[in-house]
């Protein structure tokens, strides 16, 4: 099941965006906003894993909403829907999924669905190993970073910390297609947990500071800065 957010002032386009939605991506949960606020305060409240987001509202705006979540660590993936194409180029600034524009809503719309919903359907899937405790499964956006630690690796996740035996180089070898990124010989980095990287460290939205290696840097800061951009 996909939730999906939508939010819109103007009370008629809200309606066609929620019944175009309904009519093009399946198995979804859609929640439709008219006020900025009002969104802001569900997504407090519940999880959101696309937003079709209008871009010019009163009060808070569709740039003002997308500001405040560029900021969390789990964002929804983004659509912004206008009808004024002057402003998109303002919002490029937040990494948007894409755009539809409210003058071609049925044909635009149903074509962002589809890749939206591969992107968030690869998000969802899962890592499974086995630990001193057991065996394990991990949805990989819950995973932040693994460590090499002699013979073992060390998994970093949300949820806790896990030990087990694997190379960081098979883990990149089976993950790196997913999005996660070696930084250095002894990290791999989940790409969504990743706040800013440079060429001697990688800062995630945690807090935590990782060491960029220095024959890994070029390569994993151009890997960054492109899942950055999306």
């Amino acid at each position: 099941m996909i939730n999906i957010f939508i939010c819109d002032d103007e009370p008629k386009m809200l309606s066609d965006i929620s019944a175009a939605v309904a009519d093009a991506a399946a198995n979804c949960d859609i929640a439709a906003y008219s006020d900025g606020s009002e969104l802001l305060s569900a997504l407090s409240e519940k999880d959101c894993d696309l937003l079709l987001l209008d871009i010019d509202m009163p009060g808070l705006s569709g740039l003002d909403i997308a500001k405040t979540l560029s900021g969390r660590e789990k964002r929804p993936v983004l659509v912004f829907v206008t009808s004024h194409d002057e402003l998109v180029y303002d919002s490029l600034q937040f990494h948007p999924f894409g755009f539809v524009r409210k003058s071609h809503l049925k044909t635009e719309l149903s074509r962002v669905l589809e890749d939206a919903v591969k992107e968030i359907s690869g998000r969802q899937k899962h890592f499974c190993f086995r630990s001193a405790e057991g065996n394990v499964r991990l949805l990989l956006d819950d995973i932040m970073y693994f460590e090499s630690e002699g013979n073992y690796i060390k998994l970093y996740a949300k949820s806790g910390e896990y030990r087990f035996r694997e190379t960081v180089t098979a883990l990149e070898n089976s993950l790196g297609p997913s999005g996660f990124v070696r930084i250095h010989k002894g990290f791999l980095v989940n790409h969504p947990a990743v706040k800013m990287v440079n060429t001697e460290e990688c800062v995630l939205y945690s807090g935590v500071r990782l060491p960029v290696g220095r024959s890994y840097s070029e390569k994993a800061r151009k890997q960054l800065m492109r899942y950055m951009l999306k």
